[in-house]
């Protein structure tokens, strides 16, 4: 079905919505690494019924709707290069708190609220959101739920969809889902809540929930090790979990090119003499009564008896851990400055990480004079295996090889039993990836579900599956 362009609807919504609900500027149309401009018009809605008023609006002028939380997505799905221009829907004035029962360890809120706010609201109450990303200043709850995000604690505590109990949507008519709620356990039919998260504003609009809250360690440890491969760090991530369990909150991969990137771009250091080819990036999170410090000890010996770890460093204080973490989210900063020729965001089983990295290194340099950033979630599989210009080049003098570099890893995350869009999403850059690499009975499956709950094709279309 054909789509009409924003200024179609546009009046409507002006008449419906008071002048607060048009913010000026184009911030909306850029995305974090330049790969995409999108178009459209601004739309601000201020609560869930105005959201309702502008989806039944767009659905009765067949307009093309995109919803925009906090534009810190890497893969497309905030923005609509092709086509007629969309109404482009954010979420950034849905700011209520709804409520908060720490007794439940529940936090009920609108998503224009960013992660740092969620961060703020459960510590103030005594508890925390274990959802941790480089972009909570500016990702929102709609958006970190629309794409699943991860994050440096998935390890312990899971993805988003783990951290949440209900959502409120608007789905395509412009009906309202009032799917909010506090249970753990109700199996009263499918699990609509699921469908929606992780559905990137192609079957509803989330326009609140209900998340999770966790109590705090008493005590947190967090140290640097070196170790002499990805082989070593699992065999490390093993030794941890074997001795404190659940307590091992984070267990990052940091490779030498992040360290040399972080140098490049004068961000920060290694604080490791000399410069390890590979990290690991520790924390450990414990209860009352059991000293984090200590098993961090233990661990570091036990890492050197076994030959697993070589060096590393030991926070002495808050500041030095935060100190630590803050060189690890500077990675992908290094990273936008210094400019990928094709990143990916992939996952596989653990088993296959320490076999897959030198290979896909050979690939890569079979290619070209590449360098090879590959860090990430190494406690949960999830790598970003990123691929820059030579040190000097620029990243368009390499553009043309870009295609078969991502087919390069993706083939081998493929073969190897992963998956190329772990938790960034699929969005619109990934679609023929998706194609490449899907099951065709789950791409039918997805594709009856859309057409069944958007059947005019409004919501994001040509994100996450192409468009009819």
């Amino acid at each position: 079905m054909t789509l009409a362009p924003a200024d179609a609807v546009l009046p409507a919504l002006r008449a419906l919505l008071p002048p607060a609900a048009f913010p000026e500027g184009d911030a909306f149309r850029a995305e974090p690494r330049g790969r995409l401009r999108g178009e459209g018009v601004l739309v601000a809605p201020g609560s869930t019924a105005e959201v309702a008023a502008v989806v039944r609006a767009c659905a009765a002028a067949r307009v093309a709707l995109v919803p925009h939380s906090g534009g810190t997505g890497l893969v497309g799905g905030q923005l609509m290069p092709d086509g007629p221009g969309p109404v482009v829907l954010s979420l950034a004035r849905l700011r209520a708190v709804r409520g908060l029962w720490p007794e439940e360890n529940v936090a009920e809120v609108e998503a224009g609220l960013t992660l740092s706010e969620v961060h703020a609201l459960a510590e103030g109450a005594g508890r925390m959101f274990p959802l941790g990303l480089a972009s909570g200043g500016s990702a929102r709850v709609g958006g970190l739920l629309a794409t699943n995000a991860g994050g440096v604690q998935v390890l312990r505590w899971g993805n988003a969809r783990a951290l949440c109990l209900g959502v409120e949507a608007v789905l395509a008519d412009g009906t309202v889902w009032q799917g909010l709620s506090r249970l753990r356990k109700d199996n009263a039919g499918y699990d609509l809540r699921d469908l929606l998260i992780g559905s990137e504003g192609t079957l509803g609009v989330i326009t609140a929930a209900s998340l999770r809250l966790v109590h705090p360690p008493d005590g947190v440890a967090v140290a640097l090790l070196a170790v002499s491969s990805p082989a070593a760090a699992l065999s490390l991530l093993g030794m941890a979990q074997e001795r404190v369990g659940e307590g091992v909150s984070s267990f990052e991969l940091i490779g030498a090119m992040g360290w040399d990137f972080l140098e490049e771009t004068s961000l920060g250091a290694c604080p490791l003499s000399p410069v390890p080819e590979w990290c690991a990036l520790v924390e450990l999170g414990l209860p009352a009564g059991l000293d984090p410090r200590a098993a961090m000890e233990g661990l570091f010996a036990a890492a050197l008896d076994a030959n697993l770890a070589t060096d590393g460093v030991l926070a002495e204080s808050e500041a030095q851990a935060r100190h630590l973490w803050e060189l690890r989210e500077r990675i992908p900063e290094a990273n936008r400055r210094i400019g990928s020729v094709s990143s990916h965001d992939i996952s596989l089983p653990l088993s296959e990480i320490a076999a897959f990295l030198p290979e896909a290194g050979a690939r890569i340099a079979a290619l070209g004079p590449f360098r090879v950033n590959a860090f990430g979630h190494l406690g949960d599989g999830n790598l970003h295996y990123n691929v820059f210009p030579p040190e000097g080049g620029r990243r368009a003098d390499w553009d043309h090889l870009r295609g078969a570099v991502k087919d390069t890893v993706h083939d081998l995350v493929a073969a190897r039993g992963g998956s190329v869009a772990a938790e960034h999403g699929v969005g619109r850059l990934k679609v023929g990836d998706l194609e490449r690499y899907g099951d065709p009975a789950k791409l039918a499956m997805m594709r009856a579900v859309k057409a069944a709950l958007d059947p005019a094709g409004i919501l994001n279309p040509g994100a996450v599956l192409r468009a009819p």
